[in-house]
């Protein structure tokens, strides 16, 4: 799992104030700001706002627009598990209803509790494997609820 650095809302602004200049600059802005702080802090809006002269809500729409930007740190492990056709019919909607039921592991398509994430994808690419995840980048196949419940527990252990 990749280690960022604490938000540093100086270090925010000049990422801001270098690529305000551009054509389009909330994308790229957003995105730099991601990559160095692993999410962009709802603190930042206004000074995006104020460089790029847009409102608070069209910087705010951008960031809940597209998935992929988080607004708070990541959690020390996240868990992607597979909800497709496939995974489907090797029995995932099983494992997720008893995770929630024996281990009381909700499986949304974001929850986040603390150290450990657990989000909903489709398709993964091991479909003859299934039920599957990726767990911390790790593709992990064939799983069952207790295997899964040990992986949210373990809290980056290996699993």
């Amino acid at each position: 799992m990749v280690h960022y650095p604490a938000w540093d809302q100086d270090e925010a602004r000049s990422i801001v104030s270098g690529l305000s200049h551009l054509e389009g600059a909330t994308l790229p802005i957003l995105h730099a700001l991601q990559e160095e702080f692993g999410y962009v802090d709802p603190q930042i809006v206004p000074v995006i706002a104020e460089a790029l002269n847009l409102s608070r809500a069209e910087v705010h729409g951008a960031i809940t627009f597209y998935h992929d930007f988080k607004t708070s740190p990541a959690p020390r492990r996240v868990i992607k598990l597979c909800r497709a056709e496939a995974c489907q019919a090797l029995g995932c909607e099983a494992v997720v209803d008893e995770l929630a039921r024996e281990h009381g592991i909700d499986v949304t398509a974001l929850a986040h509790s603390g150290d450990i994430a657990v989000e909903t994808v489709y398709c993964l690419g091991n479909c003859a494997l299934g039920p599957s995840a990726l767990v911390d980048g790790e593709l992990i196949g064939r799983l069952d609820a207790d295997r899964l419940a040990a992986l949210c527990s373990r809290h980056g252990a290996d699993a």
